[in-house]
């Protein structure tokens, strides 16, 4: 009887000769893969007396999690603030270009706009899994308009909005629909905000405070009332101060609901946050950190003049700010140089208590996958998970991107 052919959902792949972080550690093991999801080798061999179909030789390389980025405006001259008749194909863009720097799903962010914008843009833009074509779209981060004037960055005052009588209702009428949304950024401090949280999060979408005036008290409440994460931290909230720290003060609050997890986003491009800062967050809280990029329409542009939304920027280097002001309005580092920064900024050389390079890849992988909820499928390289991973060199340079257990982005100098 002939050998029966093995199909691709039924192939077992096995990635030898690396490193994978599993647990919180850099296991010395392998990394078996079949049909897209990750395998349990016991199983396979006691169970279905199995053994692979494929081995890969993967040059001693660290195996991760591919990076998920939960804040990012566009990139590579796409603006998903801005309106067209295939919103689509300007995903799809920057989804291919992001396999380059090892990310596999990306939450595309809209800044504050005007209602028409929403309703154009947002129906365009569909969850969907990452695969050859690019990296998957987890959900849309709507990113205000419902924010502070006073810590509004570089969103246009003119089309900033507040909760009116009907509150909830108003944000319903302002986007239009919260299909394939994923996560809205607010200011607690608005009228009525713990309503609208209470109203968003019991429709399993994530609550975000920033862009904010909010005294601790009313972060607090609004974690109370279902809020679970911080839009970058430090940049456009008050200042920590002593006696009352602001939204900062949520990564060490006593008055967090029992088993509710408080992450915060940070911005580590060398721009936005100072070394020190990065060390005092992740000292605090480090459960919680996840690394975003914030990136704009200039990602992988180079310098001069571009968009974001409703704004004229400028980029000169890594700094992006609103075209004729020092306001910073986003980055231009990918996320893969963020966790390369972040690990430098806070690593073992700053303290006995630094990073190590297993929490700064958790910070691009676990974190924001628990965030939204989905770490049973994402984030981890946990038996049973999508086979989503990207292979690293020690100094964490992404030599290749995997989606679904297929290769999907190689580095040239890379063999396999």
């Amino acid at each position: 009887m002939p050998p029966q052919k093995v199909g691709a959902e039924t192939r077992i792949v096995q990635f030898t000769n690396c490193r994978i972080l599993r647990g919180h550690t850099l296991l010395r093991e392998d990394l078996w893969i079949r049909g897209g999801r990750i395998l349990d080798p016991e199983k396979l061999f006691f169970e279905e007396k199995r053994s692979a179909d494929e081995q890969r030789d993967c040059e001693g390389h660290i195996l991760a999690p591919g990076f998920i980025d939960v804040q990012i405006n566009g990139g590579f001259g796409v603006d998903f603030s801005l309106p067209s008749e295939d919103v689509g194909s300007g995903i799809a863009l920057v989804a291919k270009n992001l396999l380059a720097y090892g990310v596999t799903s990306f939450c595309p962010t809209l800044v504050t706009s005007p209602p028409d914008i929403y309703h154009k843009v947002l129906p365009q833009i569909i969850v969907r899994n990452g695969s050859s074509q690019g990296a998957g779209v987890l959900g849309v981060h709507l990113e205000g308009p419902f924010i502070s004037h006073e810590k509004r960055g570089a969103h246009p005052e003119s089309h900033l909005r507040t909760f009116e009588t009907d509150a909830f209702q108003e944000l319903l009428k302002t986007y239009g629909s919260l299909e394939n949304v994923a996560i809205i950024t607010l200011a607690p401090e608005l009228r009525r905000s713990y309503e609208v949280i209470r109203e968003i999060t019991s429709r399993g979408i994530c609550v975000s405070v920033g862009h904010s005036v909010s005294h601790l008290k009313e972060a607090e409440e609004a974690v109370q009332n279902g809020a679970t994460f911080i839009t970058h931290l430090f940049n456009a909230m008050l200042p920590f101060h002593h006696r009352d720290p602001g939204i900062v003060g949520l990564l060490t609050s006593d008055q967090i609901p029992p088993g509710r997890q408080v992450f915060f986003g940070m911005i580590a491009d060398g721009i936005h946050t100072n070394p020190a800062a990065l060390r005092i967050a992740h000292r605090a809280h480090p459960k919680g950190l996840v690394l975003v990029t914030d990136a704009i329409p200039a990602l992988g542009l180079g310098n001069g003049r571009h968009t974001l939304g409703q704004q004229d920027v400028e980029v000169d280097g890594l700094t992006c700010c609103v075209a004729g002001t020092k306001t910073l309005c986003g980055s231009v580092a990918p996320l893969d140089a963020c966790v390369r920064h972040f690990l430098h900024a806070t690593g073992s050389q700053s303290g006995e208590k630094g990073c190590s390079v297993e929490m700064a890849l958790e910070a691009a992988t676990l974190h924001p996958a628990q965030l939204l909820g989905i770490e049973k499928q994402k984030g981890t390289l946990d038996f049973g998970s999508d086979a989503d991973f990207v292979v690293l060199d020690d100094s964490l340079n992404v030599k290749a991107t995997y989606i679904a257990g297929e290769l999907v982005w190689q580095d040239k100098t890379l063999s396999h």
